[in-house]
């Protein structure tokens, strides 16, 4: 592959917060390829202090025999969690969590991750160490992505995380992020096609993966066939700061599309050719905005999104029509919100700037990614997909 080198709630909730709790949603699952489920090794959590001792109920013991696994994503805007049992055909989700915090505001100026962000942060993740815990889980990973990385005082935040959640999170590089985004979304890539140009636009920074169509498996998700990859300093929560997000002209919109432009323009000339045969495959919050807007969904719906497909006369279609929107008509649009008004525009234009550099007539939607592909290679390195009609998990499926 080629690329580049309990804490107590507080005690004043303020709105934006009060918004971020309406937030939290149930994620469903993920299926691979048809497999039968082999072998489970009991591995030890990793990276939660003290989760799984002292339970001896009967869906713990249970747990001993068809391991419960959880992998949970701290990035820039966000915190998510997924917990799943794994299956024939992938896994299945027992318990989720999102949250938008907003961890890395203001972070773009001030180099430092504030206050209230991080009282923001710890709060959703002593909510994950509970239902970590509640669920018996008995291997984790819990990573943290672009605001953890580049903020001066990450390690002080770290440090208060471990004290006051119990968590150990652990910073991933960028290309760990690229590999995970990959591997979650697999297999949404058409069995048709040559490969795909995928993108995960994230708070601070966005990466992009050329991958080939993947090689027949027998039992578990395809793997991923990863040809280079690239990940930008740039995501929807840097660039609306930079640029502003609550009113965007076209002059305004244009700029961030050309700054993004200019970061991606090395890799494209690498790996911008032969796209013929190939399809986008977008996951982030800007995408599957994109879908519900598109959708005109009363209210987000997971099912209807995930793996939905859109030409590119119709994303154009969508990305007028918010840029025609005003801010209190993003707010009121119930595939946006508040949470995301002002920065489904700064999504857009990285999302632009995409497809002006990677021209494909389709995009594919995922409303997966990083926690998928943690799961998938946990169960991977525990061979749950390696004998065939093994193993306690096929009862899940």
């Amino acid at each position: 592959m080629t690329g580049p080198s309990g804490i107590p709630r507080t005690a004043a909730i303020t709105p934006r917060e009060l918004r971020a709790k309406r937030s939290e949603t149930d994620d469903g699952g993920v299926s691979g390829g048809p497999t039968h489920v082999g072998a489970l090794l009991n591995a030890p959590g990793n990276g939660l202090l003290g989760a799984a001792q002292g339970k001896t109920d009967r869906a713990s013991a249970r747990d001993l025999t068809v391991p419960v696994y959880a992998a949970l994503d701290l990035g820039t805007n966000n915190c998510r969690l997924l917990v799943a049992r794994a299956t024939r055909d992938g896994f299945r989700v027992v318990d989720a969590f999102s949250r938008i915090i907003r961890l890395g505001e203001g972070i773009t100026a001030s180099g430092r991750l504030s206050e209230p962000a991080i009282k923001r942060a710890v709060e959703a993740l002593c909510i994950c160490q509970s239902k970590i815990r509640n669920r018996g889980v008995t291997r984790t990973r819990l990573i943290a992505t672009e605001a953890c990385r580049s903020a001066e005082n990450g390690p002080d935040f770290l440090a208060r995380v471990r004290e006051e959640a119990r968590i150990e999170l652990e910073i991933i590089d960028r290309e760990t992020e690229a590999r995970l985004a990959a591997t979650g979304c697999t297999p949404l890539i058409d069995s048709q096609s040559k490969g795909v140009i995928l993108f995960d636009i994230g708070g601070g920074s966005s990466e992009l993966v050329r991958l080939d169509r993947s090689q027949p498996i027998q039992y578990g998700p395809p793997e991923p066939e990863i040809r280079g990859w690239v990940s930008l300093p740039v995501g929807v929560v840097t660039l609306a700061e930079r640029h502003g997000g609550v009113s965007v002209s076209r002059e305004l919109y244009e700029t961030m599309i050309a700054e993004v432009a200019a970061l991606i323009d090395r890799f494209a000339t690498e790996h911008g050719g032969g796209l013929d045969g190939m399809h986008l495959l977008g996951t982030s919050g800007t995408v599957t905005t994109i879908a519900g807007v598109f959708l005109d969904l009363p209210r987000y719906e997971r099912r209807q999104v995930d793996g939905r497909w859109m030409n590119d006369r119709e994303v154009t279609q969508v990305v007028e029509r918010l840029l025609a929107m005003s801010y209190q008509e993003r707010i009121a649009n119930p595939c946006i919100g508040a949470e995301r008004a002002d920065l489904v525009l700064a999504g857009c234009a990285i999302l632009d700037a995409i497809r002006r550099l990677f021209p494909c007539e389709r995009l594919r939607v995922a409303d997966r990614g990083l926690r998928e592909g943690m799961l998938v290679q946990m169960m991977r390195e525990d061979k749950v997909w390696a004998i065939p009609n093994g193993g306690a998990a096929s009862a899940d499926s």
